[in-house]
């Protein structure tokens, strides 16, 4: 079965909409959107849709949402992911719920693809969480060999609404043809993923990924219709 993931509780009020069509969220827990009442919110509609429960830290950079590298001390960067995660792992507790997963956001995200000291920093930051949560992360990156060599359990993600340059990290949002956002299209890029474990980048070649679990963003345009479409070509939730 597909395990299909979305980011939400960012502000656009669809959470209601986007449980029912997926398997796992990503929670915005304060850094980049989101606070306690958001929080509770996501939880109680995941809890009603049998979706399983991942925290979103980013960036304390609400601001830009999360997608620029901002200057920031480690220190700094240190307590605010912990802040950021245990508010909603408290939240989750009180309904009786564990975090599944952990997954990065926007720049933090990207960034540790290629950062080998970002991503050992992060995870351990995060190693407290290293044996009852799964974490989020993309095939073939530094924060994949980490990791592994630290022991954690991760699942590989990868996108069905963003293009992949060749040497598989997203296409840069500012770019001309990042996102994806018609159903077919969409469709097309992940039956491929799953079908041939292969992904066209934005060059038209074919790269080798593994894959655990695929991202749909709330924010992309067409997001619950894609979602539906994605249901209907792989049956994969409900």
């Amino acid at each position: 079965m597909m395990n299909i993931n979305c980011d939400l509780g960012e502000g656009l009020n669809n959470e209601h909409l986007i449980m029912p069509l997926i398997n796992s969220c990503n929670i915005a827990c304060g850094g980049h959107a989101g606070d306690s009442q958001s929080m509770i919110e996501c939880v109680e509609i995941s809890i009603k849709n049998d979706v399983e429960i991942g925290a979103h830290p980013s960036y304390p950079d609400k601001e830009s949402f999360g997608r620029k590298k901002i200057d920031i001390s480690r220190l700094d960067l240190y307590y605010s992911l912990i802040d950021q995660i245990e508010t909603l792992n408290s939240i989750a507790i009180s309904y009786g719920k564990k975090l599944h997963h952990i997954k990065a956001h926007g720049a933090l995200y990207n960034e540790m693809f290629s950062d080998k000291d970002l991503a050992d920093f992060y995870l351990d930051t995060i190693i407290g969480y290293k044996e009852e949560c799964n974490i989020y992360l993309p095939y073939n990156s530094e924060i994949e060999k980490s990791a592994l060599e630290k022991g954690f359990k991760i699942m590989y993600e990868a996108f069905g609404d963003r293009a992949y340059n060749d040497n598989l990290t997203l296409v840069s949002r500012n770019e001309k043809g990042a996102l994806i956002n018609n159903p077919k299209s969409v469709i097309n890029q992940i039956a491929s993923i799953i079908d041939s474990k292969k992904i066209k980048s934005i060059n038209g070649v074919y790269k080798s990924i593994k894959v655990d679990t695929i991202c749909i963003h709330s924010d992309t345009d067409n997001s619950i219709e894609i979602l539906k479409e994605i249901n209907k070509a792989f049956k994969n939730k409900k």
